[in-house]
């Protein structure tokens, strides 16, 4: 007799072959792959759950030249891009050093980057493991200086389009030297800056803003580019005055106080820090330094200028031999560097400077650098120039007496002795405070807490151009 089976039972029977069916389809190889395409998925959650974990990466040097993130505050301002101009603009000049100058070779000058020769003679001076921190760099090195730390810069770009700013390493600066004096021409004066000009014009990003977003630096005094007629005894070059040069922001050592595309940066002094640490090595060195003497004078007499002033300070500080230390450059050696000057700035409260060839001069970096006080005569020493690198309050780090007052008869000692100890002990502190800014690190420092005067002058020329470009926008949306 035959049993009959439950509905349920029925089901059941028919879901098991069912599943016999499917198996006997399925191959090994299908149930191999199965389990490696599961296996797989799970991998790649576990790997992204710690990736989120794990730290970035450190970008590469091509990178940091190249990308730039909308969120970068490294480059917050932009990128700069640098030009290969035509080698006899820049390389070939520093190749032909020993005929920059008519009476001697430039050679050490240009080396090391524009740092110029390691100084020899300061043990004793400086700390013996700051030594190597130390250069005789010269007064007009600065378009070497700049070209050099541009090549490494933390925000160049290598790419046209993504550039705020346009740097041209034009070395006019060495160019003119040598064709300054003697029997040259103006034509030979400016054959360097007319080819510059010749070749920068017919650049994509030139022509797109007319040189607008493009900048240079003047290693020399702004007076040497601003010759004003095609006369050949008149002094200098007319770079400035080209007309392609018209919307060209300028960085130079002195900056004309009338021209709003020039801006003034720090003469290159001889101390190049490697680090963080030598800055705050040497900062508590001048810091603690005993000083014997009230003020200084480092300077040489000009005996073709009629009432020289110099003349005029030379004659007071060696009459004032209890209270002055006086450094005679037509003794002293002194265009390339030399310890008795960082010696007497070291040792004095206060030290005098008067006009250089133009208002300014190298002396007064020179002279803070060692904390001694500068003593201005001239307000076009102080007044509009180096504001993205000094205080604008002058009183706070230095002091005034004016030229004219020196001349009839007014007491510089006297002058100097109204000032208390704590009062001189504060305006060397704001000295000491604000010093790292017209330092200028090596390519390679590594600088972290401090920044120097090559990364402000970069930053403000970034910020110039973006918010020129910023105010240029908000003009077009009004004109619609």
């Amino acid at each position: 007799m035959l049993s009959t089976l439950s509905p349920k039972k029925s089901k059941t029977m028919e879901l098991n072959n069912n599943l016999r069916s499917v198996k006997s389809h399925i191959s090994w190889n299908h149930c191999t792959w199965l389990c490696i395409t599961i296996l797989l998925q799970l991998l790649i959650i576990v790997y992204l759950n710690r990736a989120s974990s794990a730290p970035p990466s450190l970008p590469s040097i091509r990178h940091q030249f190249q990308a730039s993130a909308p969120e970068d505050q490294t480059c917050k301002y932009g990128r700069i891009y640098v030009y290969d101009l035509p080698p006899s603009l820049n390389k070939d000049l520093l190749e032909n050093c020993r005929d920059l100058d008519p009476w001697s070779s430039r050679c050490n000058a240009v080396s090391n980057g524009g740092f110029g020769p390691k100084a020899t003679g300061l043990d004793g001076v400086v700390p013996k493991n700051l030594s190597q921190s130390w250069y005789w760099t010269d007064m007009y090195a600065a378009e070497v200086i700049y070209h050099d730390r541009m090549l490494n810069y933390k925000c160049r770009t290598l790419n046209q389009e993504e550039a705020t700013a346009f740097y041209i390493p034009f070395y006019v600066g060495l160019a003119v030297g040598k064709y300054l004096w003697f029997n040259y021409t103006s034509k030979d004066r400016d054959q360097h800056s007319v080819m510059m000009l010749d070749w920068v014009k017919n650049q994509p990003p030139w022509i797109s803003s007319n040189g607008s977003d493009h900048f240079i630096m003047l290693g020399r005094l702004t007076w040497d580019f601003r010759r004003l007629t095609d006369s050949d005894t008149e002094w200098g070059t007319s770079f400035i005055y080209m007309p392609l040069m018209k919307n060209v922001l300028r960085l130079s050592v002195e900056r004309s106080q009338w021209d709003p595309l020039e801006i003034s940066v720090p003469y290159p002094t001889a101390f190049h820090p490697r680090s963080d640490s030598d800055i705050l090595q040497w900062q508590e060195t001048i810091r603690a330094r005993k000083r014997t003497s009230l003020f200084s004078f480092v300077g040489a007499t000009r005996r073709k200028i009629k009432n020289d002033f110099r003349g005029v300070l030379m004659s007071y500080c060696k009459n004032e031999t209890g209270s002055c230390r006086v450094v005679d450059c037509s003794i002293t050696r002194c265009y390339d560097g030399a310890p008795s000057i960082l010696e007497a700035f070291l040792d004095s409260d206060f030290c005098l400077q008067p006009k250089g060839d133009g208002f300014t001069r190298r002396s007064m970096f020179d002279c803070m650098l060692a904390g001694s006080i500068p003593v201005y005569f001239w307000r076009g020493s102080f007044e509009n120039q180096y504001e993205w690198h000094m205080p604008l309050a002058a009183k706070t780090y230095s002091v005034f007496i004016d030229h004219n007052d020196v001349r009839k008869g007014t007491s510089i000692r006297r002058v100097l002795e109204g000032y208390s100890r704590e009062k001189v002990r504060k305006m060397r502190e704001k000295i000491i405070d604000f010093l790292p800014k017209f330092l200028y690190g090596r390519s390679n420092s590594n600088l972290g807490i401090f920044t120097d005067a090559f990364d402000i002058s970069m930053d403000g020329v970034l910020r110039r151009f973006r918010q020129e470009k910023a105010r240029r926008g908000r003009m077009n949306r009004v004109n619609i």
